[in-house]
């Protein structure tokens, strides 16, 4: 049976085998993960749909297509997976020979060189110096890194190419990539570039590397894929952004009030998301071109809500899509959130969770972040950024009061969305926000 790539999402058609999780001639069982493919928008496990042996086709860092052919499954018990011992020990023996007899060589050779025909001595000397050419062809091509190793790498600031690799074909494992963060005396490895100053030709190579204690790490398809939409968002919209204010005291007298008990009966806390969400799906009955977009010389007003929430992961912003959102109440909405910010942070989110969004909500307030302009999550028309929450002095009537405020920002394709309209939603965002009650009622 051939294990194939599957159809991962509607815009996605090819990815990256980052590792293979069974080695090659060991038995899987059915539904057992054997492969791990990386997307530009998430990991996914690619499992056995039956029981045999394994055998690999393709190897990690393959750019891989839907359909491609990874590996196949033969019937049998994989007796053959204490097989990788074995390459180790054939590149050892050759090696002690040599070793003596490039040892001795130089000594005589050197002074005998004009003397002696050259043909007394080619087959002993051409040998040895065979050898040596071939180790500085290992590290041209950079490790790749399965997305676990990756985020420990990224997180304690390793250099790849320096952690010692035991899986099979020389991969990097979780476990040595541990091993690596909690040794730091691995750090006197230093006296290494001394030797490589004696060869001329890694002198370069080094300056290239940049100024000492800089780290080089290739971007991850992840990365990559951001900052390609971030850029085609700058190049394909007019994006404009809008501000307000919205005095967070009445939410904030609601939530402390009912936290508890909401907790107690839904099993999920309450947090000012699910308020903000609320809001939005209301406001855009008023405002139904905010949760619509431009399909060439289009326009589709979406009848659903699929409300994307940015999360901060180690990999990179990711945006998980909460589908008909405006058939959620609020512990609904607080529910898929909170599940779905949990995958993202494990990495475990599909193509189809991260795709298909009409509407983005942005939090850099748990960041500190007292104002920004979000950039629009294409082919979306608008992303609404919230804030950090600050006292400030406000007039109310006569007096200045000081209350709990937010700064909101409402980024739109101006393409599609005119000023008044994104005025207007921000402005009756702001009015559900103030007076909780309007979202209950939905007025």
């Amino acid at each position: 049976m051939e294990i194939k790539v599957p159809r991962l999402a509607e815009s996605i058609s090819e990815a990256t085998l980052v590792e293979w999780l069974k080695p090659d001639g060991s038995t899987v069982r059915t539904d057992e993960p054997v492969a791990t493919l990386e997307t530009d928008k998430a990991a996914v496990e690619i499992v056995a749909d039956a029981g045999g042996v394994l055998s690999h086709a393709r190897q990690p860092g393959d750019v891989v297509k839907v359909g491609d052919v990874l590996g196949r499954i033969a019937a049998g018990n994989g007796t053959a997976a204490p097989a990788p011992p074995a390459p180790p020990a054939a590149p050892a023996a050759p090696a002690p020979p040599a070793a003596p007899a490039a040892a001795a060589a130089p000594v005589s050779a050197q002074p005998l060189r004009s003397i002696i025909p050259a043909a007394v001595v080619p087959p002993a000397a051409a040998a040895p110096p065979a050898a040596p050419p071939a180790p500085p062809a290992v590290p041209t091509a950079p490790p790749v890194l399965a997305p676990s190793v990756r985020r420990i790498v990224e997180e304690q600031g390793l250099d790849p190419t320096r952690i010692a690799a035991t899986g099979p074909g020389g991969r990097i494992l979780k476990e040595d990539a541990l091993r690596a963060a909690s040794q730091p005396p691995a750090q006197p490895a230093t006296p290494a570039p001394a030797e490589a100053t004696l060869a001329t030709p890694i002198a370069p190579t080094a300056a290239a590397a940049g100024e000492p204690g800089d780290r080089i790490v290739p971007m991850s398809r992840i990365r990559l894929r951001i900052a390609e939409r971030l850029v085609q968002a700058q190049h394909t919209a007019a994006i404009l952004t809008t501000f307000n204010e919205i005095d967070m005291s009445r939410v904030m007298d609601v939530r402390a009030r009912h936290k508890e008990a909401f907790e107690k009966r839904h099993g999920v806390k309450l947090g000012f998301m699910s308020f903000f969400a609320r809001a939005c799906i209301q406001s855009m009955v008023d405002v139904p071109a905010v949760n619509a977009e431009i399909r060439g010389t289009d326009i589709v007003y979406h009848g659903a809500v699929h409300l994307g929430i940015a999360v901060g992961t180690p990999r990179g912003l990711v945006v998980p899509v909460v589908r008909d959102a405006q058939a959620l109440d609020l512990a609904g909405l607080e529910r898929e959130v909170g599940r779905l910010a949990v995958r993202a942070r494990d990495a475990q989110l599909t193509p189809q969770e991260l795709s298909g969004g009409t509407f983005t909500i942005t939090n850099g307030g748990v960041f500190g972040s007292l104002l920004s302009t979000p950039i629009l999550n294409p082919p979306q028309s608008a992303i609404l950024g919230m804030h950090k929450i600050e006292k400030r002095p406000v007039v109310e009537g006569d007096a200045v009061v000081v209350r709990p405020m937010m700064y909101v920002a409402l980024s739109y394709d101006h393409r599609l969305i005119d000023g008044e309209q994104a005025v207007t939603f921000l402005v009756k965002v702001k009015e559900r926000i103030e007076d909780p009650e309007r979202m209950l009622l939905a007025v």
